[in-house]
């Protein structure tokens, strides 16, 4: 089983355990959802929701997806960058995440110091990715 990571408001799983499925903004302007792989978690965090509240990660198994996936260079890639290894190309949903391949939904809280810390339940998950 190979697992990916979403980071989203708990609103918006809610709605989307609700809905059956889930449709982040990126998906209308980007063309896809944005996923990490477990090791760029705390990167993808630091980097754009550092202050963010009430937060939760979505654990995906790959093999219940329906739309299709794509390990693909960062959108935004550092100036230094250059051809990524596979372990730096970022998962991208190329459709709406069917919710029943989401295996859990873990909360990401931030701590008294306002930073992220990998839950354990993430950190100790089967399945790289």
């Amino acid at each position: 089983m190979t697992l990916i990571y979403h980071i989203l408001p708990r609103r918006a799983a809610l709605s989307a355990r609700q809905s059956g499925e889930y449709r982040a903004e990126s998906l209308a302007t980007e063309g896809f959802i944005h996923f990490s792989q477990r090791h760029q978690v705390m990167g993808v965090a630091n980097a754009f929701y550092v202050g963010l509240k009430d937060l939760v990660i979505l654990t995906v198994d790959t093999s219940r997806l329906k739309s299709e996936l794509k390990y693909e260079a960062p959108v935004h890639p550092r100036a230094s960058d250059s051809a990524p290894s596979a372990d730096d190309r970022f998962p991208h949903l190329y459709g709406p995440l069917n919710f029943e391949a989401v295996v859990s939904v873990v909360d990401f809280p931030l701590d008294a110091d306002g930073k992220f810390h990998l839950p354990v339940e993430i950190a100790a998950a089967p399945g790289e990715g």
